[in-house]
């Protein structure tokens, strides 16, 4: 039975469609708190120990209040959502963590995909770990791949360890099977049309660096000629 049902049960068939209304809105704002709670985050588990049931998460999903990001975890959609802060936490949680391939580009207005999670690098070698939350997806990185790039962001929410733009280009032409190569296509285009930024001999440097070399050049080359 519904949550919502239970409710009404107890306070009697008399209740107006007011107060049923109230009632509603009250379930929505108990929920709504779970995630301002968690950052804008929450998962399933959560929201049933807080005896949410699943049909009104499932109603929250479908009135656009949550957003369902992958089994088990939600986003809160009218969320103010702070990057830095984000990337700042993933940063605070393991030093080693480096912002990169899909959320790198995002950072740069190199794409305009948006990820569910941030993606971060760390050396091969590092025992696993995990965040509730932000989520992240967590790439291995050797050290060869690992080292070059890095950049470092000082923000009001923390230190942000990120990878350069060409750097990131690299990434997303290594990892175009696992992420697609529409976002790694669009990031360089992108990257490419902002003249005063652009670094062609830089992007290249990288490109080799990271074996795609053979894709990216030809490809600098259609775009611009």
């Amino acid at each position: 039975m519904d949550d919502i049902k239970i409710i009404l049960s107890r306070v009697g068939p008399g209740l107006s469609e007011e107060d049923k209304s109230k009632i509603i809105s009250l379930l929505s704002e108990k929920i709504i708190k779970i995630f301002e709670k968690n950052k804008g985050y929450a998962r399933m588990v959560e929201m049933k120990k807080a005896n949410i049931h699943t049909r009104r998460i499932a109603n929250a999903v479908e009135k656009g209040v949550i957003e369902k990001i992958k089994p088990g975890l939600y986003k809160l959609k009218d969320y103010s959502w702070d990057e830095h802060s984000s990337f700042a936490e993933v940063n605070h949680a393991h030093t080693k963590a480096v912002i990169c391939l899909t959320s790198a580009a995002e950072y740069y207005e190199l794409t305009t995909f948006n990820p569910s999670y941030i993606t971060v690098a760390v050396p091969h070698n590092t025992p696993r770990f995990k965040l509730d939350y932000p989520p992240i997806k967590v790439y291995y990185f050797a050290d060869s791949y690992y080292s070059p790039g890095i950049e470092i962001l000082k923000t009001k929410s923390g230190i942000v360890r990120i990878y350069n733009k060409e750097k990131t280009i690299g990434d997303l032409f290594r990892y175009m099977k696992k992420i697609g190569g529409d976002i790694a296509v669009e990031s360089l285009k992108t990257y490419l049309q902002n003249r005063k930024e652009r670094n062609i001999p830089k992007l290249i440097e990288y490109a080799e660096i990271y074996g795609v070399k053979k894709k990216i050049e030809p490809m600098v080359k259609a775009i611009l000629s």
